[in-house]
């Protein structure tokens, strides 16, 4: 690796880390109840919306009140998208008149939209008309991502709260998410993007005329603003089938650094909002060390494996595929940060990454959205990590395991490993039944092990709530978005559900003042054992099934063959 991509990379890290404490305070400040900078300014918006909808924000909510909310909101969302994906041919701002979308992929679009996953099977510039794009997909990336920090509130609440029923309100930490945080980054980001070259206009596709006498025409559309809540949302989904790899939603080097910080900005900040929320800070950088750890370790093994030379190219380093505008490291910290992330948008393709370097990405997902994670379930996904942690401590000691001061019972770590399990689960079973249906391997672009990836992508995506696409396979087909449309529901779910049953059991009980028996979680004991149970359970499930795909190709690569 050059020294100039050193200096990016480095340049990279100390953006990111150094923003977490200045934007996580201020995120912790908007969920306490805090007058920030924003309020004089915004605050009558949020009280616009509580006084549209009938909602008291002093009003209180149960867990499973709090749940039946948000699963109730999103439902309704889903709707919205599925109907005017099927209508969209007799609704405005559609100047290129695209008929109406197939049932099946309107299905797994909106499913897709309202879980943060964003998978694409569609191609949105040829199929979704302006209007699709931005009151469903658009307005979904502001309400999903707000979903997933509302989440981590309510988890956040059942640590910090004592012998009571409720973990806040499910409308006022929606509100506040979008009013405070996601509308004023994005305005921001999307001014910025525009000036960097990112299209944003109302006006028909264009037709020209090539120095070749050919037809070819320019789609356009209002990109800016979905490219900027894509990004800071952990959205992914492009306004392009191309996504960021297309010069309209990513065209200059400083767009790129842009678009790369804003996926992991906010992940990378709720983690030090949740410790100022808990009052732990020292506790919520020891978590995200082993994150950063797990992280730059990705990192670091695509990089070796794509500067290996490749017997079947010729080639050192390796190029095809990656972004050749902005460089191999470019490609690669925005493959692993990606997937890091829950974000999957991509700037390259995943499918021409070596087999190593694609590997990782699809290892990142396959851990459980918890290296930074998607924005707020991604740290939900790491605490389930560490009360399994805490709870095989205490049970190696013959103690009651605690965390924060709340004793982690039967019902707590049931919810623990239904998270936990449940996602792996679907990429395992999923996967393999789909390997041997004939149904599903047709749709494959690759035999031997590279097929094999190219399922297991697809569902470690879709369980994930990744998103992104290991290129090769055809997912649009019924089975495909039906399919995947459902594992992403039931993923969601699986997060959703869990952190908020836990946080309600928690909020109810006492908090036990730490003793001489109580294991602490702020010392770098924790952090190996954290990162040890994180790595024996990604191991465990998913080491023989890598085994047959990105890891022997490897090899197979290393000795001239290829798929």
């Amino acid at each position: 690796m050059t020294f100039h991509a050193w200096l990016q990379v480095l340049f990279f890290i100390v953006a990111f880390v150094g923003l977490t404490p200045l934007l996580g305070k201020y995120m912790a400040d908007v969920f306490m109840g805090t007058r920030t900078f924003l309020h004089p300014v915004l605050g009558w918006l949020e009280r616009f919306f509580y006084w549209g909808s009938g909602v008291d924000p002093n009003e209180e909510m149960s867990w499973q009140f709090y749940a039946k909310s948000l699963v109730l909101f999103n439902f309704f969302g889903f709707l919205l998208i599925f109907l005017l994906q099927i209508a969209q041919a007799h609704l405005p701002l559609n100047p290129q008149h695209f008929v109406g979308v197939d049932w099946a992929l309107a299905f797994n679009t909106a499913v897709s939209f309202i879980t943060n996953t964003n998978w694409q099977a569609y191609t949105g510039e040829s199929s979704l008309s302006y209007l699709t794009q931005m009151m469903g997909l658009g307005v979904q990336n502001f309400l999903s991502a707000a979903t997933g920090m509302s989440v981590l509130v309510a988890f956040a609440r059942g640590f910090m709260r004592k012998s009571t029923n409720t973990i806040g309100n499910f409308w006022v930490d929606l509100v506040r998410s979008i009013v405070y945080i996601f509308l004023p980054l994005s305005i921001l980001f999307a001014i910025v993007l525009v000036g960097q070259g990112v299209i944003q206009t109302f006006h028909p596709y264009v037709e020209l005329t090539t120095l070749e006498n050919a037809k070819q025409t320019i789609p356009l559309g209002p990109v800016a603003s979905q490219e900027a809540i894509k990004q800071i949302g952990t959205n992914g989904g492009g306004f392009f089938n191309a996504n960021s790899a297309h010069p309209f939603e990513n065209p200059t080097g400083f767009s790129n650094f842009l678009e790369l910080l804003a996926i992991i900005l906010i992940p990378a900040a709720s983690i030090y909002m949740y410790g100022v929320m808990i009052n732990s800070v020292k506790h919520t950088w020891l978590i995200y060390g082993v994150m950063f750890l797990l992280w730059a370790s990705g990192l670091a093994i695509a990089n070796y494996s794509e500067h290996l030379r490749d017997p079947i190219l010729g080639a050192y380093p390796i190029l095809e595929g990656q972004e050749a505008r902005l460089g191999p490291i470019n490609t690669l910290l925005w493959s692993v940060s990606t997937t890091a992330t829950a974000n999957g948008s991509v700037n390259a393709m995943l499918s021409s990454l070596t087999p190593l370097a694609g590997g990782i990405s699809m290892f990142n997902i396959m851990l459980g959205e918890l290296i930074f994670g998607g924005v707020g379930v991604g740290l939900s996904s790491m605490i389930m990590f560490i009360l399994l942690t805490v709870f095989l401590c205490g049970l190696m000691v013959g103690r009651t395991p605690e965390y924060l001061g709340k004793k982690l019972e039967k019902l707590e770590i049931q919810w623990v490993m239904a998270a936990i399990l449940t996602p792996t689960a679907l990429i395992l079973l999923g996967a393999g039944i789909s390997i041997v249906l004939p149904i599903a391997l047709s749709s494959l672009g690759n035999a031997g092990p590279h097929g094999l990836s190219e399922m297991l992508y697809s569902f470690s995506s879709s369980a994930g709530n990744n998103g992104s696409a290991f290129a090769g396979l055809n997912a649009n087909t019924n089975y495909f978005n039906i399919v995947l449309g459902c594992v992403m529901i039931i993923a969601r779910l699986a997060i959703v559900v869990p952190s908020l049953a836990i946080a309600g059991s928690l909020a109810n009980k006492k908090i036990t003042p730490p003793s001489p028996g109580t294991f602490s979680t702020n010392t770098f004991l924790f952090v190996i054992l954290l990162l040890s149970i994180i790595l024996i359970v990604g191991a465990l499930s998913f080491f023989p099934a890598l085994s047959l795909g990105p890891i022997v190709e490897h090899f197979l690569m290393l000795e001239g063959v290829g798929f």
